[in-house]
């Protein structure tokens, strides 16, 4: 894991807020797939996984963990396979919307 972000801030954010941000990191990933930027693909795969990571160690529930988990293999594999998956983008944007309003 990176030391890219300040995981006490983190762990202050709702639930939301956090699956937001980690859908900024699909997002931008999804987004430097189409463009064929490999460079930014991977900085974004990357802190989007980190992001996962500290927050499926800090859930308190397993379905939400788990949840979480499944999503993150639907990223890795999406970005393995080089395949879009608008339908992960728009799960994690959902939350956005929620942390939003």
């Amino acid at each position: 894991m990176s030391n890219h972000f300040d995981e006490e801030k983190w762990a202050s954010l709702s639930f939301n807020e956090q699956m937001g941000n980690i859908g900024s990191e699909v997002g931008r990933t999804m987004s430097a797939m189409r463009r064929g930027d490999e460079q930014a693909l991977k900085g974004a795969y990357y802190r989007g996984l980190d992001l996962i990571d500290v927050t499926a160690k800090t859930l308190k529930t397993s379905g939400r963990r788990k949840e979480l988990l499944r999503a993150r293999e639907l990223f890795s594999e999406a970005v393995e396979t080089k395949s879009i998956d608008q339908k992960l983008d728009d799960y994690f944007m959902t939350f956005a919307l929620l942390a939003r309003s």
